[in-house]
């Protein structure tokens, strides 16, 4: 049986900041991301299982994601825990803010890097990882593949 891929696309809303950066995005600002998330595998061959024919139902791969990506990070707003930005939090939390603490500059390759493990760490047996395309704005994005990590 031959691999197929599958794609799932996201959407979330998500604020930072790059602590010690010289440009415009030292300030806090937000994007709408969008996350497109492919896997690979084989279908299943199986006639008696209930999920015959699909490499992983589409419904189990949004819960993967909903639940280590998009619950956390939409609508929050995400900072490098080992800046000063780490005052700022503290100030947003007790404020009520929804705020993520990272250990790296909350870029979009960073990010993307942080999804990748997340989600791997969730996939079921037989089925990996093979690419995630995290686009910030309109005309950019960052993108990991399988294939580029060992």
């Amino acid at each position: 049986m031959s691999n197929i891929r599958l794609t799932k696309l996201f959407n979330f809303e998500t604020g930072h900041a790059l602590y010690g950066y010289d440009g415009k995005c030292r300030n806090v600002h937000g994007h709408s991301y969008k996350l497109a998330v492919t896997v690979i595998g084989k279908p299943i061959t199986d006639s008696s299982h209930v999920k015959l024919g699909m490499v992983i139902d589409f419904g189990d791969l949004k819960k993967i994601v909903k639940e280590e990506i998009v619950d956390k990070f939409d609508h929050a707003t995400v900072f490098n825990r080992n800046t000063p930005h780490v005052e700022l939090a503290e100030e947003l939390k007790k404020r009520g803010h929804n705020v993520l603490l990272v250990d790296y500059q909350p870029t979009s390759e960073n990010m993307v890097l942080d999804f990748s493990e997340k989600i791997k760490a969730r996939l079921p047996e037989g089925i990996a990882l093979h690419s995630l395309k995290l686009q910030e704005t309109e005309t950019s994005f960052a993108e990991w593949y399988a294939g580029d990590n060992g």
